[in-house]
């Protein structure tokens, strides 16, 4: 079986990839892959410099995420292009890594795709595991973790699908919002009624 882990910005969903992973879970992480497909020398990477010019490197040759992130922020229209470059060798590598898994012998693999749902990637995966916070809560954890104002937070939330959407396509969900003892207890319970299915 194949589930796709989603959340949103601040909800916690990289600290359930994690407790996932410690069960002895694979998770194949959607941010590994993309971070891979836009390494010097890769396709994509000079497809992104074609597009958005030299001016988005960092001085080893890298790609500046920040400033790129700046770029896509605040323009829906460049992140469209963006997305068009690398969500289609992504969502190739994706496939591969969790068809490997499974033909290894995993029964359950995971795979943490932030923008599962924006990016409509519902074939990749069987079901749907949605980490959940309230808006409030993700708009403080924010906040306090990237040190943003509140304005720099809400359009980063704002930028993507609210959690409470995403919450009408999960087959599973986690509440996030109290402590991580209360966060770990969800995952052994979903991940143990899952392995028995």
């Amino acid at each position: 079986m194949i589930i796709g882990l989603t959340g949103g910005i601040a909800s916690g969903k990289s600290t359930v990839s994690h407790m996932i992973s410690d069960e002895g879970v694979p998770v194949v992480d959607a941010d590994v892959i993309s971070r891979d497909v836009v390494k010097p020398g890769k396709i994509a990477y000079h497809q992104i410099i074609d597009h958005f010019g030299l001016a988005i490197l960092k001085q080893d040759g890298q790609i500046n995420r920040e400033k790129l992130g700046e770029i896509i922020f605040n323009d829906e229209k460049e992140r469209r292009v963006l997305n068009q470059i690398i969500h289609p060798r992504v969502r190739k590598e994706l496939k591969d890594q969790a068809d490997a898994l499974q033909s290894e012998g995993h029964p359950i693999v995971i795979l943490d795709i932030p923008l599962l749902i924006e990016g409509e990637l519902f074939q990749l995966v069987d079901k749907i595991l949605l980490v959940y916070v309230p808006k409030s809560v993700q708009l403080k954890r924010l906040k306090e973790r990237n040190n943003y104002t509140e304005e720099e937070a809400l359009k980063r939330i704002n930028s993507q699908l609210s959690l409470d959407k995403k919450k009408t396509y999960a087959t599973f969900i986690i509440d996030n919002s109290s402590d991580l003892t209360h966060t770990r207890e969800q995952v052994t319970t979903l991940l143990n009624k899952l392995k028995a299915l």
